[in-house]
């Protein structure tokens, strides 16, 4: 599904989300930087091409994983050499454990077909005491704005992803897996529930997508 719009997802990302997806990047690496050691090692999951990658590139050495290789491609070649990028299913990482002082992860949990699973990867994968990143959508609570948003993701967004992309299925998915996607205080215990201590959640732009910050402190 992914691969068959990779030629499109930047410039979709831009359009759909009025280019706010840049902003919400940005604060999560600012809400994450304090956390990060001198010369640290972050791993961004679900990488696609590399947008939040890019963003922590010039904070640590950041290493990009997705099992999308279309996306993989692209990513390299709108950054050179400032980013590695690796083909791996964040169900079942190829790293050992211990090996990163942060994890991130930026709208690509959702998209995993066990949430507690990859939860657990990304905690084996961190060292003791290092943080794990989760910017994902959510459902806006404030009256009259969630019900624009609602029917903007449910009835614009498709239509303009499909007529940009020439695919429906992505767009049509989008809005349905935000639906299904648990809201953030029940992500918040399942992420305590992998053994990951919360060090904050931050509702952005009216609760359009919440940023989930955890420590898997041993």
């Amino acid at each position: 599904m992914f691969a068959s719009i990779a030629h499109r997802y930047d410039l979709l990302n831009r359009l759909l989300s009025f280019s706010l997806d840049r902003r919400w990047r940005r604060i999560t690496v600012q809400r994450l930087s304090p956390f990060l050691p001198s010369q640290a090692v972050v791993l961004d999951l679900c990488t696609g091409t590399g947008d939040l990658a890019l963003e922590l590139s010039a904070k640590a050495r950041v290493l990009g994983c997705d099992f999308c290789h279309p996306m993989l491609v692209l990513g390299k070649e709108k950054m050179g050499s400032s980013v590695r990028f690796v083909e791996g299913d964040a169900l079942l990482l190829p790293f050992p454990a211990n090996s990163f002082n942060a994890v991130t992860i930026a709208f690509g949990l959702r998209n995993l077909e066990d949430y507690t699973s990859g939860l657990g990867e990304m905690f084996r994968v961190l060292r003791p005491g290092g943080m794990l990143a989760v910017l994902e959508f959510s459902q806006p609570r404030i009256p009259v704005f969630r019900q624009l948003y609602l029917w903007y993701v449910s009835w614009i967004l498709p239509k303009v992803g499909q007529c940009l992309s020439g695919k429906l299925g992505p767009y049509a998915y989008l809005p349905q897996s935000v639906k299904e996607f648990p809201d953030p205080e029940t992500l918040e215990e399942l992420i305590q529930e992998v053994g990951f201590t919360p060090q904050g959640q931050y509702a952005l732009t009216g609760g359009i997508v919440t940023l989930h910050l955890a420590q898997r402190e041993s």
